[in-house]
């Protein structure tokens, strides 16, 4: 792909990204939530991972497309857009391969949730795997996993301070992480951090190997 297509491919991708947030977002605010399916009312679906890595990875796209139109050098986006990808790739797996096969697959893609489990998600993967070309330091791998571990600190911490709560929607454990214990929820956010730096050094092998 030459210079001039890969700046429209790229301008393009990022523009769907975009488009994509604010479609979830809009349907977040709109769609009458319904039991167990990870989407709750208005402003309080920001508590959610699957929902914040969404925000930030459109956030980023959205850099990336004024960068673009001015013509400035985005390389300085390259950590936000990696950690990024990281994160709706994760928000992806962990919704189609842990929470779907227990609760059910349909009811976490409606409404908003299908943008921001599904086709968001599968957007920006494309858009790596058909844009990325620059070299990615092994630094930018960490970087990559912080939004993670910092999520990962507040849900728990929430936990530890103020508890459990009571059932499905009142729950400080919406996705039900400490069911078997602290230690198990504990033990699972660790696995997920560890999941985003792996995913992340496997993105920057990707990209490395084409550069």
């Amino acid at each position: 792909m030459n210079k001039g297509k890969a700046n429209k491919a790229e301008l393009i991708l990022n523009l769907v990204i975009v488009l994509f947030m604010i479609l979830g977002t809009i349907l977040m605010f709109t769609y009458q939530p319904e039991e167990g399916a990870l989407n709750a009312r208005g402003i309080e679906n920001f508590k959610f991972y699957t929902v914040l890595s969404n925000i930030f990875c459109g956030i980023v796209a959205l850099i990336q497309v004024i960068f673009i139109c001015i013509k400035k050098n985005a390389r300085v986006l390259i950590p936000f857009k990696l950690a990024g990808l990281c994160g709706v790739t994760i928000t992806f797996a962990v919704v189609l391969f842990f929470f779907a096969p227990i609760y059910g697959l349909l009811q976490f893609y409606k409404g908003g949730n299908f943008f921001f489990h599904l086709v968001l998600p599968l957007a920006a993967i494309i858009e790596f795997i058909v844009i990325r070309r620059e070299h990615i330091p092994f630094r930018y791998t960490v970087y990559a996993a912080i939004p993670t571990v910092i999520y990962g600190c507040f849900y728990l911490g929430n936990l530890l301070i103020n508890g459990i709560g009571g059932p499905w929607p009142d729950t400080n454990d919406f996705y039900g992480f400490v069911n078997w214990g602290y230690p198990i929820g504990i033990l699972i956010f660790l696995c997920i951090a560890l999941l985003a730096f792996g995913v992340a050094c496997i993105y920057r092998k990707i990209s490395n190997s084409r550069k």
